[in-house]
């Protein structure tokens, strides 16, 4: 008989019966420790899940634009891509963004390119997500001070920002300070909101990237929950309280092909993390629950054929329905050859909304449960990433296990063997290596214009020229004093973009101090 194993190594049987099942009959209801069926008791019968749209390109003005459009359309969150100098702390005006600046997203600066993203948008009214890590904090405080400028009600901000610097180091490259004092920079960000903007988001602990760089369902999340006890121990070290700063963190994981592997990813996911913060110490349930954004696989999206990425897309966003997911990211077909069109990113959230309110699946909790296959592989997915989780943790942690290179080393292994499977034609990619197709069918690209780079310098000079330059050299040597020692940064940075310091200026003084990673 034929022999099926997912890419994570776990055999599919060719029929699963109450003889054949290891499993006890489902108990547990929604809403219950371990929230193994979902967090919420009555899930999207309650409230549907954020309907985000990624987005950023070009300038802030350009973005602003898409975000009201999203908005027209539907969406019920903002997600705000930011391009590579923004991530890696650098303004537009430094010799290392000529020729990235707002590239794969948008260019900020300065809060004044804050105000212009956000313009016409109160941020009181909507649940923004910012895809930025080692410089989220700056960005963070961008954001505080517009909405303290629009006269919000701090209590009432919701959002999100990634702020997971240890997936970078693992599988995606855009950190800047070595690993022990951007741990820092996070707990302070978790300290500061705790108090000051008690309904963000103070982390998206990020499966997401390690996915794509190649990893399996399984060592997502078993890398990612290693990473998440790596920010709980070093938030409980400096004396913050687990049941407070627990119920800020959420996650950001992949959604792939294989409908019923990410369902039981996201399921076993959910029930790890739960039994980790109870041994951590969380004793309120609400610091236990994994809430988690979910966006669907752009590596698994093909320039050959791109219309087919419509199918895929919508499978995958099955999955993270099906799985539980609080809020949700749809890919455009196109994002194989460039930026998503406007017409693409209308077809991703239409697929969304069409799963949402014309296919019945978020119509009963947790639908999924209590399949001989779904709960099998939920157990086996389990039972896979805890193997993982305790060799992270002998180990000495993630922080180690980085440092040591293993989690690098587990991620390149799986991608080449992802690779070869393709190239030898054990995995089938339709439009790749089966069904291909003669046929040419041009498909429009988004392009972004060259001379953003320019506008954006000279937005810079503007700036320099008409701030007050002595209070700016006050600020920058403020934060350099607290990077020194122990104050918190979070007060300071946000008094330095209140004085227009930008964003380059900031990171520059913290490389002084913290050295950079190399």
């Amino acid at each position: 008989m034929k022999k099926i194993v997912t890419d994570s190594g776990i055999d599919i049987q060719p029929i699963y019966t109450p003889a054949t099942s290891n499993q006890q009959p489902v108990t547990e209801l929604p809403g219950q420790f371990p929230f193994t069926r979902g967090i919420q008791p009555d899930m999207y019968r309650g409230k549907l899940w954020t309907m985000r749209q990624y987005a950023g390109f070009s300038t802030a003005e350009e973005s602003n634009k898409r975000y009201h459009y999203l908005l027209s359309q539907g969406v019920s969150g903002l997600s705000v891509a930011f391009d590579l100098p923004t991530q890696i702390g650098y303004d537009s005006d430094h010799p290392l963004a000529e020729g990235e600046v707002g590239k794969v997203g948008v260019a900020i600066d300065s809060l004044e390119d804050m105000q212009r993203l956000f313009a016409g948008i109160q941020l009181e009214n909507v649940s923004t997500s910012m895809t930025i890590n080692a410089t989220g904090f700056i960005l963070l405080a961008f954001y505080v001070a517009l909405a303290k400028q629009q006269g919000a009600d701090l209590a009432k901000i919701t959002g999100t920002i990634q702020n997971d610097i240890l997936k970078e180091y693992a599988a995606r490259g855009t950190y800047i300070y070595p690993p022990k004092p951007s741990m820092r920079i996070i707990t302070d960000i978790f300290d500061w909101c705790a108090k000051a903007l008690p309904k963000w988001n103070t982390i998206s602990i990020s499966g997401y990237h390690i996915r794509e760089a190649g990893s399996t369902a399984v060592q997502e999340i078993a890398f990612t929950l290693s990473n998440g006890k790596a920010y709980v121990r070093a938030a409980q070290a400096k004396g913050l309280d687990i049941n407070v700063f627990g119920k800020r963190l959420s996650f950001f994981f992949n959604a792939h092909n294989n409908l019923f592997e990410e369902v039981a990813k996201f399921r076993a996911a959910r029930r790890i993390w739960a039994n980790m913060m109870r041994e951590l110490g969380a004793t309120d349930e609400k610091a236990m629950m994994l809430r988690f954004h979910t966006q669907t696989g752009g590596s698994t999206l093909t320039a050959q054929q791109p219309q087919n990425n419509i199918a895929r897309v919508t499978v995958q966003t099955l999955a993270a329905v099906l799985g539980g997911t609080q809020s949700l990211h749809t890919n455009g077909f196109d994002e194989a050859l460039s930026l998503p069109t406007e017409e693409a990113a209308r077809i991703a959230l239409r697929t969304q909304q069409i799963v949402a309110f014309e296919s019945g699946v978020a119509d009963t909790v947790d639908p999924l449960a209590g399949s001989y296959f779904v709960e099998n592989l939920t157990a086996e997915v389990e039972q896979k990433a805890l193997v993982l989780i305790s060799k992270i943790d002998a180990m000495g942690g993630s922080v180690a296990a980085i440092e040591q290179g293993f989690m690098q080393d587990d991620i390149a292994r799986s991608a080449y063997d992802y690779q070869r499977k393709i190239e030898s034609n054990e995995k089938i990619i339709v439009g790749v290596n089966a069904f291909q197709s003669a046929a040419t069918t041009v498909t429009p690209v988004f392009k972004i214009d060259d001379s953003i780079g320019k506008q954006q310098v000279e937005k810079l000079q503007s700036l320099k020229a008409k701030r007050d330059n002595a209070q700016v050299i006050i600020c920058l040597e403020k934060i350099k004093q607290a990077a020194i020692g122990t104050d918190n940064l979070m007060p300071l940075v946000i008094e330095a973009v209140e004085n227009l310091c930008t964003l380059g200026e900031i990171s520059n003084v913290l490389r002084d101090v913290f050295g950079e990673h190399k």
